[in-house]
């Protein structure tokens, strides 16, 4: 029963252990050419030790499974009471020692971001993006391990625990394992969106790019520059005066993009950072509104119709299984 993984260890099939974000982020690894932070993941083993040991917590999740989506009030404090017993449990001796030296085996100097990963999340039937909490720019064992308990106590703010209720989710099913990684400090970040995420159009790739560290880009406070590459060319761009990224620069991100495209089998939407010239990539995941391509019985091209968004769209696509 493993406490702490480093993120080498991790591969897809580790969800239960390490939830969606950890899972990806050791898949990731394994791409040729892709880069990732190093870092490690506190595993749900570690979660269901320290929950069992808060004795108040089987009947607080008893009530809250009581309740119905439109009890706020009740929600809001119930939450905080699980909150309040989960960050109160003292860890085990075991877990803190091995917390101290995964941070020890890769810089105990070095600021670090803790990110909650639920084992229901980054899922291509559920986008629990955003529901728990992440920290940034974390220096020290006994800080990371203090954030690493409040992302185990972000499984029960209010949001999330209505946002489950409203998907009939049991509680008592989500575990969160959390993520711990090297933070690095880019000169640009963004999001690139393996398929065109307004027309559907799996031949086009959109990257959003904008200076500094892009977690208001993805909060959608930053204006960023837009780039759209196809067959290796960038055909549209929108951008301010001082480019983030050149056009050979887009272009090699959007290879990358393809790679980690081709190796998970669907269209991507993936958070990358550009630190001296070379790209990092710091998460990704399916892109859950495209429609699915039907199957055909042979390797001809295909053109389809899906009407949706208000609006149509045709594309030439091959048959499912190969990629375009």
């Amino acid at each position: 029963s493993c406490l702490v993984l480093d993120l080498q260890e991790i591969d897809k099939d580790r969800v239960a252990a390490v939830g969606g974000k950890g899972a990806v982020l050791g898949e990731l690894q394994r791409v040729d050419g892709i880069d990732v932070p190093a870092g490690f993941c506190v595993t749900t083993n570690a979660f269901r030790r320290v929950v069992s040991q808060a004795t108040a917590i089987d009947e607080q999740l008893g009530r809250l499974a009581q309740l119905h989506p439109g009890e706020t009030d009740a929600i809001r404090e119930l939450g905080a009471e699980i909150r309040q017993s989960i960050e109160s449990t003292s860890l085990p001796v075991e877990l803190e020692s091995a917390i101290a030296r995964a941070i020890a085996r890769l810089d105990e100097h070095a600021a670090y971001a803790v990110r909650s990963s639920a084992t229901t999340e980054d899922s291509p039937t559920a986008s629990f993006a955003g529901q728990h909490d992440s920290y940034l720019n974390i220096v020290g064992v006994a800080a990371i391990i203090e954030h690493v308990r409040r992302c185990w106590a972000s499984l029960f703010t209010e949001r999330a625990i209505s946002y489950r209720l409203h998907n009939r989710v049991e509680h008592g099913t989500v575990e969160m394992a959390v993520v711990v990684q090297q933070m690095i400090a880019p000169q640009v970040a963004g999001i690139l969106f393996t398929a065109d995420p307004v027309t559907s159009n799996r031949k086009i790739a959109s990257v959003e790019a904008s200076f500094g560290l892009g977690e208001g880009l993805v909060s959608g406070l930053v204006n960023a520059d837009t780039f759209k590459v196809r067959d290796d060319e960038v055909i549209v761009r929108a951008q301010r005066e001082q480019p983030t990224l050149t056009d050979a620069q887009v272009v090699r991100l959007v290879q990358l993009g393809r790679r980690i495209e081709a190796h998970f089998g669907h269209p991507q939407d993936i958070e990358w950072c550009l630190v001296d010239g070379e790209f990092w990539i710091v998460q990704s995941r399916p892109i859950t509104t495209l429609f699915p391509i039907p199957e055909a019985p042979d390797q001809e091209n295909h053109v389809y119709v899906s009407v949706g968004h208000g609006q149509m769209m045709t594309e030439a696509m091959r048959p499912l299984g190969v990629s375009i």
